[in-house]
């Protein structure tokens, strides 16, 4: 209550809104992530007060989650990589004369996760931090690998290719220096490759350069005028109750993910995604512009944001990198997170609690309100807006190193995607094997230096055991569910 009535005061009801809206800014535009936002704002909170600019912060990480789904539904281009899993559907829908209808869907579902994450965020924080404590480098591997198994089910089409795909995500992630030994790998002789490709260059490669160049090819295709008002957007009673069963789920996903140290948003929209296609009736129609898709990727990497806050206030554990640098400043300002931050900062903490609730809600307005004015883009003629499209990407990828070889990366990674695409190879799987290969890695290095080069305790330890049980089913239902029906067509 405390928080919310420091909420009502101008300033912070002021910095809440802005750091809201530059995050939905930043998280729609190509090439900018939330967690950039926020790296660059720490310096300027310095000379606000804890509160201040623990409101400030949290309404941008809120926001920047959450403006990504604007042109990954729109446009095929995610700006968060915790958005990536949305265009599977997303886009197909709005390319299929419902963007209204798209992104009420994403807007919604994100209100909706980020709400049931603050719950959890208020009432749970000290007993699930505790139990995030028991994970090991051994279970947080299985868990990863259980996300690189569910990329077979992103793909809309031949389980063989979204492997393939996914595989090829992985071999981008390993040129570079091995963290390990300090030894360079796969760098092909190039000291540019000393660092690896950059993610951010190959994402925008992939999804957006690809798409510019689909388009390209037909710059003289006009797009269908579409009422883009408010019709569509707001979902009837209706809407939620048949989503209700897919919210809750995906909701408990992104919490439970969020909650663990430095997995992320991304593997939480996989995840809920992947489970959510795998236990419906009509799978197939998952990556076709499904309302299903839509709600279990945003809910997740929504409800991931409340998750992620839970080990950070409470140990100093960030859950994600993005609540890492929410870490940073509370530490700029001599606030040390642990069990002791509830009784002596009070105030930083009701703060944050309360920013995380109304920064979600003021997301759902600015995101019904302003949605439709970045929609305008889709009537542009592709002539105007393609160049555009190329311009901020390579703005993107030069920004974050600072290397015109990331731009040089982002271009090549564009033909790749356009010839993937042409092959009919899913692109969503290459860049979840690209996000998770390394996370994978550092954490089953980490587990055989601690178990003297054994693997046993991958299926000693219970959770590890019991994630290494879910993979094999998810990486066999799929088989066996296509077999009986292979099966029944033939038996009619």
């Amino acid at each position: 209550a405390q928080g919310f009535l420091y909420l009502l005061q101008p300033a912070p009801l002021g910095l809440l809104c802005l750091g809201t809206l530059l995050g939905i800014i930043v998280g729609a535009l190509p090439g900018l992530t939330g967690g950039a936002l926020l790296a660059l704002t720490l310096p300027i909170t310095y000379r606000m007060s804890s509160p201040d600019a623990v409101t400030l912060m949290t309404a941008m990480y809120v926001g920047g989650i959450s403006g990504g789904l604007i042109t990954a539904t729109l446009m095929r281009i995610p700006g968060e990589p915790s958005s990536v899993v949305t265009t599977l559907d997303g886009f197909p829908m709005a390319r299929a004369g419902r963007p209204g209808r798209a992104l009420g869907l994403g807007i919604s579902a994100s209100l909706i996760g980020g709400a049931l994450s603050w719950v959890a965020l208020v009432t749970l924080s000290p007993l699930l931090a505790r139990w995030a404590l028991i994970f090991g480098p051994f279970e947080n591997f299985a868990l990863v690998l259980m996300a690189l198994v569910l990329i077979a089910s992103l793909s809309t089409g031949s389980m063989i290719k979204g492997l393939l795909s996914g595989s090829l995500g992985m071999l981008v992630s390993y040129p570079g220096v091995d963290e390990t030994s300090g030894q360079l790998r796969l760098t092909l002789g190039l000291h540019e490759m000393a660092g690896g490709f950059s993610n951010l260059a190959v994402i925008l490669g992939v999804f957006a350069i690809s798409q510019v160049l689909a388009d390209a090819m037909h710059v003289d295709q006009k797009f269908e005028r579409l009422d883009m008002g408010v019709r569509g957007i707001f979902l009837s009673p209706r809407d939620y109750v048949r989503q209700s069963w897919n919210i809750l789920r995906s909701a408990v996903i992104g919490i439970w993910i969020g909650i663990l140290p430095g997995v992320g948003a991304s593997i939480s929209s996989i995840v809920a995604y992947s489970t959510a296609k795998t236990m419906s009736k009509t799978p197939e129609k998952f990556g076709t512009g499904f309302d299903d898709g839509i709600v279990a990727s945003e809910t997740a990497n929504n409800a991931d944001t409340g998750g992620a806050l839970i080990p950070m206030i409470t140990l100093g554990i960030p859950g994600s990198p993005a609540a890492s640098i929410l870490l940073a400043a509370l530490l700029l300002h001599n606030v040390q997170p642990g069990p002791t931050l509830f009784t002596n900062h009070p105030d930083v903490v009701n703060a944050l609690m309360a920013t995380h609730l109304a920064a979600h809600v003021v997301m759902y307005v600015m995101m019904v309100a302003g949605c439709m004015l970045i929609a305008r883009l889709m009537y542009v003629h592709r002539a105007y807006i393609l160049p555009i499209i190329v311009v901020l990407c390579a703005i993107g990828a030069y920004a974050e190193n600072g290397r015109m070889f990331d731009v040089g990366t982002a271009l090549a990674f564009g033909v790749v995607g356009f010839a993937l695409e042409l092959c009919a190879v899913p692109l969503g799987p290459l860049v979840i094997g690209l996000i998770l290969a390394p996370l994978a890695e550092q954490q089953l290095r980490a587990g055989l230096m601690a178990s003297d080069g054994s693997l046993l305790p991958l299926v000693q330890r219970p959770l590890a055991a019991s994630f290494l049980v879910v993979s094999v089913f998810f990486f066999f239902w799929p088989l066996w569910r296509d077999a009986r029906r292979r099966r029944a067509a033939l038996s009619t």
